[in-house]
């Protein structure tokens, strides 16, 4: 048997992806549907077919028996036929024999079982109690399936009873065929009986093993599977991206796409992550679920900025993360592992009124600042209210300028109101950055006697007060959504309200926008400071 797998295909710049798996390695291959996962399996399969053991997507995971009901005779012929079988094309999406193979992982798990005891009974008999005790510890296939069902959070126990049959038990109950365990209860017994039964030095291949089963139960499952068989090399295609951060040894080939020759593959779009990759665990969960080009923003999936950020950046993944510390963190974090030379990394941040300096050190990390306070500004943007103006016009008839100028003074009568506060937290923010900016280093608290950080408070009041009341009074809504957050006053409620809207819905208008309107999508692309360029070119 090898000790080793060869792994290749074609690429679809022409090179050739070439990888040796060896006994005790894992390899996942992760990616979406349609990308060429089960191709890869088959050709895997294929290339190493007398060595392999396959375990199709499409397996079928209820039995037409539960007993040891076939000849070792018709078991060889039938895992000849579906080994046969598993080397056509069309084994990629159709399985034959799907009842057999469930018949024939019973028969393997029994077999072995019998197999156990009889080498213990053979010892016993030919005056060797002593090897017979030490055969004995060695725990049975169905020993082991009940010990990793336990572990996995599965609630059964597979024994055998009377005239070959398995039967389960759920929690000490009464006795049942395993023919009516639940849908995953029985994928997890096939997949293990599958794993457990196969020949040392086999090359194993599960397609999607996640197939009615929750991350909580086969996740533990396979990585205890993989415990077991060390004498074993794996490869599992999953749609379940913490598969691999959950076993941190595993390498992790992301198929991107496959390109097909009628129904051959032709060439695949691949990276393979190391498992040695210097990324943690939580930026290589973003990398696993990401194209290769992937841009962090500050939210939640949930939060405006997400789908907003798709649009203006399509054929790019938008990873939110929680604050600007860590969009800054993972660009970091990417930019600098050299093991994943494949993933271009940009961050996006809110402007939250930083300072020159800041915003430059930010974008020389690859972290662009919005040029307006936050993203709730570019959904509020002039340019889009004047446009969705335009579209309600069209549907009420009314005159879109007159609703354009209701939706900008109903802000700016909402801003005025609101001046006070917004000046005062302006202030404090500005005050706190002086204070930050001036805090003393080392050498200060070391040769100073006295430190002191003066901030004229009063001046920036009024050079705050200044510039709120020059945008008020020269209705300039766009300055001030550069330079206030204007959520904390009515004034997007009074822009929605003016133009007949709920906010929510104003919110899916401008998307729609952006994706109907190519001269709307390219001036929002435009307040993004060349990032859409860096990321095309």
């Amino acid at each position: 048997m090898p000790k080793s797998f060869q792994l290749s295909f074609p690429l679809k710049d022409g090179r050739e992806f070439r990888r040796e798996l060896n006994v005790g390695e894992i390899l996942f291959i992760l990616g979406a549907n349609g990308t060429g996962k089960s191709s890869l399996i088959s050709r895997f399969f294929q290339a190493h077919s007398q060595h392999a053991k396959r375990i199709s997507a499409h397996r079928q995971t209820w039995f037409t028996s539960d007993a040891l009901d076939m000849t070792p005779q018709l078991r060889d012929n039938l895992e000849r036929d579906i080994r046969s079988q598993d080397q056509q094309l069309y084994a990629r999406y159709r399985e034959e024999y799907a009842a057999q193979r469930a018949s024939v992982a019973i028969y393997d798990l029994i077999d072995s079982d019998i197999m156990l005891e009889r080498e213990i009974a053979a010892l016993v008999r030919s005056g060797n109690p002593a090897g017979a005790q030490e055969k004995a510890r060695i725990p049975g296939p169905i020993q082991v399936i009940n010990e990793l069902m336990r572990l996995s959070n599965i609630p059964i126990e597979i024994s055998l009873e009377e005239r070959q049959k398995v039967v389960a038990r759920r929690n000490g109950g009464a006795a049942y065929s395993v023919a009516e365990l639940s849908d995953g209860e029985r994928n997890a017994f096939l997949i293990a009986a599958n794993v457990l039964t196969a020949a040392p030095e086999s090359l194993v291949l599960i397609d999607e093993p996640e197939r009615h089963l929750h991350r909580a139960i086969i996740s533990p499952l396979l990585t205890l599977l993989f415990e077991k068989r060390p004498d074993c090399a794996f490869i599992i295609s999953t749609h379940e991206l913490m598969l691999p951060v959950d076993n941190p040894g595993s390498q992790t080939l992301l198929v991107r796409s496959c390109v097909y020759n009628g129904s051959r593959p032709d060439y695949w779009s691949a990276d393979l992550l190391e498992p040695n990759a210097a990324v943690d665990d939580e930026l290589k969960r973003d990398i696993l679920g990401a194209r290769q080009k992937i841009v962090f923003v500050e939210g939640t999936p949930q939060s405006l900025d997400a789908p907003l950020y798709s649009l203006i950046f399509p054929q790019v993944s938008i990873v939110p993360k929680s604050s600007c510390r860590d969009v800054e963190h993972a660009v970091r974090g990417l930019r600098e592992a050299k093991d994943i030379h494949w993933v271009h990394a940009w961050g996006i941040v809110d402007n939250d009124r930083r300072s020159a300096e800041d915003i430059a050190r930010l974008q020389a990390l690859g972290v662009y600042v919005l040029s307006h306070f936050s993203v709730e500004a570019l959904y509020f943007h002039p340019e889009m209210v004047r446009r969705i103006a335009m579209r309600q016009a069209a549907v009420t008839g009314e005159d879109y300028q007159e609703l354009f100028d209701r939706a900008v003074t109903g802000a700016i009568e909402a801003v005025t109101v609101s001046r006070e506060h917004l000046v005062q937290n302006a202030v404090e923010r500005l005050v706190r950055r002086q204070i930050f900016d001036h805090l003393p280093n080392k050498d200060d608290i070391r040769n100073k006697p006295t430190v002191e950080i003066r901030v004229d408070v009063d001046a920036i009041r009024a050079a705050e007060i200044t510039a709120i009341d020059t945008l008020i009074k020269g209705r300039d809504l766009e300055g001030l959504l550069q330079r206030y957050p204007l959520r904390e006053s009515g004034a997007l409620a009074r822009i929605v309200n003016g133009l007949g809207l709920a906010r929510p819905k104003y919110e899916a208008a401008v998307r729609k926008l952006l994706q109907e309107d190519q001269d709307a999508l390219t001036f929002m692309r435009t307040l993004f400071d060349g990032l859409y360029e860096e990321i095309t070119g």
